[in-house]
């Protein structure tokens, strides 16, 4: 049920990091870190799964928010989730084995 303003002592300005703010260039980060540091904890805190469960309900979004200024990376394992981090200007999207592919069959011409 909905409540008025004066209901409540204080209100706060609802701000989020950029990612520039939350990540460290050159670092790649699961979903799972990101949410904690969105809460200003640390990438490895320890937290209960409910806790967790309720901080990936923010990081998801947030990820998805930021897509463009993010790169990911495949999970090491199929266990594990991707990885993700800062796009930088070397990051253009392609695949190093796609690259690769590509100069070689420009050679054979």
């Amino acid at each position: 049920m909905p409540r008025p303003k004066d209901a409540f002592d204080d209100l706060y300005p609802c701000d989020f990091y950029t990612p520039e703010e939350l990540l460290d260039d050159g670092m790649m980060y699961s979903v799972y870190e990101i949410a904690r540091l969105l809460q200003g904890l640390e990438a490895d805190a320890e937290i209960d799964e409910g806790v967790e469960d309720v901080l990936l309900d923010w990081a998801i979004p947030w990820i998805m928010r930021h897509s463009e200024t993010l790169v990911i990376a495949e999970p090491p394992t199929e266990e594990e989730p991707g990885y993700y981090g800062l796009k930088d200007e070397s990051d253009d999207g392609a695949d190093d084995t796609d690259s690769a592919a590509d100069t070689d069959s420009d050679t054979d011409n």
